[in-house]
C-alpha cells in the first residue's frame, strides 16, 4: 500500500469514500421520520455494524490522504482525485452532523413567516412544511433561535420552498449548497496560492481534499463551507488590487457566519499600504473602508431577506452549548465548579467569565496579527489564517470543523512547517470525535487522540510533502528586516500601475515569491515572468 502510486491512492480514498457513504446509508444521521422511505431506521444491530464499516471506510481515507500528501501531484491530479473522493458523497443522507435539518426548518420559518431569530424549529407545525425536519432537529436546536446571517436563510428558505420541506429532496438540495461552496473553495485556493508563489496542488491537498472538510461539509454540509468560500473569495479579489468587490463579499460571508468578519481586518492592511496621501487618510481608508462596505451589503441583504436584525442578538447562543474540544469552556467549568464547591458560589458565572477572557485574548492576539501585516512581518493573508486559528482555539463553542476556517487560508499561504504538521495531524485525528450520527461518544475523543500520537509519530519519522521538496529552516533575526522590504514591494507592486508592460499581478506575484522564498530559506528560485533566476 506504501508504494502506491498518486492513482493508487486516488482509489483507495475512493474506496473509502464509498464505505463511510454505505455505512452511513445506515448509521448516519436519519430523519425521524422520510415519508419517501428511503432513509429509515434498520435496528440497532445494522446501525452497530455499519458504524463499523464507517469507521474503516474514515481510516482508509485518511491513510490514503496522508500518503497522497507525498506525491508530486499537479493541480489536475489533486481536481481528478478530489472529484473521485467526493462522488460517493452526493446521494448519502447527512452524516455526522443533523445540522442540516436545522437549516431545511429554519428556512421553512421563513417561508411560514415564523421569526427565526426569537423562536426555534419547534415552533413549526409537526404536519407542515418543514415539520420532519424541526422534529429530526437535535435536542441541543429544537428551541434555539437561528445564529446565522440572512444570507444563509435566504438560501435555506428557497431550499424549503423549492422541496416543500421534504426531507430527501431538501437534504440532496442543501449537498448542492455544499458543493457549490466546495467549488468556491478551491477556485480560491488556486489562486491564493498562487498570489503567494506556492504549489496549488499543495494548497488544495490540505484545505480541500482533507477528510476533515468532506465528511463535515459534504457529508455533513455545515454552511461554515460556505462561508469560508466567500471569504476566501473576497480576500483574492482584495489581494488583486479589487477590495471594494472583495468586502462585499466578505460582506456577504457574514451574513451565513460572522466570523468572517475577521478577514476585513487583513484587507484593510491592503487598503492601508496601497493608499496614498496624509497618514490620517490611509489609516482612515485602511480602518474603516472595508468594513462600511461589508455592512452596506449585510444591512441590504437583511432588508432584501425580510428576517430582520435579529442575527445581530442570536451570535452567542452556540455558547450556551458545552463542546469538549473548546479549552475555555472546560477550563471555565472546572474552576466553576471547584468555585462552587470551595467557595459555594454558583458555577456558571465562572465559567462565562473564563470564556469572556477567551474571546479577549483572541481578540488581542489579532490585533498583533494585524499589527504585525501591517508592519510586514507577515503577509496579511497568513496573518488571516491564524486570526481564525487563534479565535477557534479560545472559542466558548469550538466543533471539529472550525479548523477548516483557518486551515483554509494557512494551507495557500504557508510552506510545509511546524505549523502545517500540526494541523495535519489534527485533520486525521479530529475526524474520529464525531459519530456518523452526529454524537460525540467518550471512544471517539479516545480514537482522535490515538491518532494524534500515531500521526505525530508518524509526521515526525516522515514529513507529509512530495519528494524534492525542501523543508524550511529556521529565520534568522537578519531576515526579518529582508522579508518585511520584500512585502512592502509586494504591497507597492499590487497596487501599482504596469511597469514596462509587465501587469501589477504578475509583478506582485514575483515580489511575493521573493517574500515566501526568504521566510523559508530558499536561496535562490526562477522569477516565471521574467525568465530569470534572482538569489535571496
Amino acid at each position: 500500500m506504501w508504494a502506491l502510486s498518486a492513482a493508487g491512492h486516488r482509489r483507495l480514498g475512493a474506496v473509502g469514500s464509498l464505505a463511510i457513504v454505505g455505512g452511513g446509508w445506515f448509521a448516519g444521521k436519519l430523519p425521524v421520520h422520510d415519508p419517501w422511505g428511503v432513509w429509515t431506521d434498520h435496528g440497532s444491530t445494522t446501525k452497530a455494524v455499519a458504524a463499523a464499516v464507517t469507521y474503516v471506510g474514515l481510516t482508509v481515507l485518511v491513510v490514503a490522504w496522508w500518503q497522497y500528501g507525498k506525491t508530486a501531484s499537479t493541480v489536475r491530479d489533486t481536481l481528478v482525485t478530489l472529484a473521485w473522493w467526493t462522488a460517493p458523497f452526493l446521494l448519502a443522507p447527512p452524516l455526522y452532523s443533523a445540522d442540516v435539518y436545522s437549516y431545511i426548518a429554519q428556512g421553512s420559518m421563513v417561508v411560514e413567516g415564523l421569526d427565526v431569530y426569537t423562536v426555534g424549529p419547534s415552533a413549526l407545525d409537526p404536519g407542515g412544511i418543514g415539520g420532519d425536519a424541526a422534529a429530526s432537529v437535535g435536542n441541543h436546536w429544537r428551541d434555539t433561535p437561528a445564529p446565522y446571517g440572512p444570507l444563509f436563510l435566504l438560501i435555506s428558505a428557497a431550499v424549503a420552498r423549492t422541496t416543500g420541506g421534504t426531507i430527501v429532496p431538501a437534504v440532496l438540495a442543501m449537498r448542492l449548497v455544499a458543493l457549490a461552496s466546495l467549488a468556491l473553495i478551491v477556485w480560491s485556493l488556486h489562486r491564493l496560492a498562487r498570489e503567494h508563489g506556492l504549489s496549488g496542488s499543495r494548497a488544495l491537498w490540505l484545505g480541500a481534499l482533507n477528510p476533515l472538510l468532506l465528511i463535515h461539509v459534504v457529508g455533513g454540509m455545515h454552511n461554515d463551507g460556505l462561508m469560508i468560500g466567500l471569504m476566501l473569495a473576497g480576500f483574492v479579489l482584495a489581494l488583486r488590487g479589487k477590495w471594494i468587490a472583495g468586502s462585499a463579499l466578505v460582506g456577504l460571508a457574514m451574513m451565513v457566519k460572522s466570523p468572517a468578519a475577521v478577514s476585513l481586518l487583513f484587507i484593510g492592511v491592503l487598503v492601508h499600504a496601497a493608499a496614498t496621501g496624509p497618514q490620517w487618510r490611509r489609516w482612515a481608508k485602511g480602518l474603516l473602508a472595508p468594513g462600511l462596505i461589508a455592512c452596506a451589503v449585510a444591512g441590504g441583504a437583511t432588508l432584501i431577506s425580510g428576517t430582520g436584525f435579529g442575527w445581530l442578538t442570536t451570535q452567542g447562543v452556540a455558547a450556551n452549548i458545552h463542546t469538549a474540544l473548546s479549552v475555555t469552556s472546560d477550563v471555565g467549568l472546572g474552576l466553576g465548579e471547584l468555585a462552587h464547591l470551595l467557595l459555594d458560589i454558583a458555577a456558571e458565572p465562572v465559567k462565562s467569565a473564563v470564556q469572556t477572557l477567551g474571546l479577549a485574548v483572541a481578540v488581542g492576539l489579532i490585533l498583533v496579527l494585524g499589527r504585525r501585516a501591517l508592519r510586514g512581518t507577515v503577509t496579511p493573508a497568513h496573518a488571516l489564517g491564524l486570526s481564525l486559528l487563534a479565535l477557534v482555539a479560545l472559542s466558548p463553542m469550538v466543533q471539529p470543523w472550525y479548523l477548516l476556517w483557518g486551515m483554509a487560508v494557512v494551507a495557500a499561504t504557508a510552506p510545509y512547517g511546524r505549523l502545517s504538521a500540526v494541523l495535519i495531524v489534527l485533520s486525521a485525528a479530529l475526524v474520529y470525535e464525531t459519530h456518523p450520527m452526529g454524537a460525540t461518544p467518550p471512544y471517539g475523543f479516545a480514537l482522535a487522540g490515538l491518532a494524534v500520537v500515531l500521526g505525530t509519530l508518524a509526521i515526525r519519522r516522515t514529513p507529509v510533502v512530495p519528494p524534492g521538496v525542501r523543508l524550511p529552516r529556521r529565520r534568522s533575526p537578519e531576515d526579518a528586516a529582508e522579508h518585511q522590504e520584500a512585502w512592502r514591494g509586494f504591497a507597492m507592486a499590487r497596487f501599482a500601475a504596469p511597469i514596462n508592460g509587465i501587469p501589477q499581478s504578475v509583478i506582485s506575484r514575483a515580489f511575493i515569491t521573493l517574500h515566501l522564498s526568504m521566510a523559508t530559506g530558499e536561496g535562490e528560485f526562477r522569477s516565471r515572468w521574467m525568465g530569470s533566476e534572482l538569489r535571496c
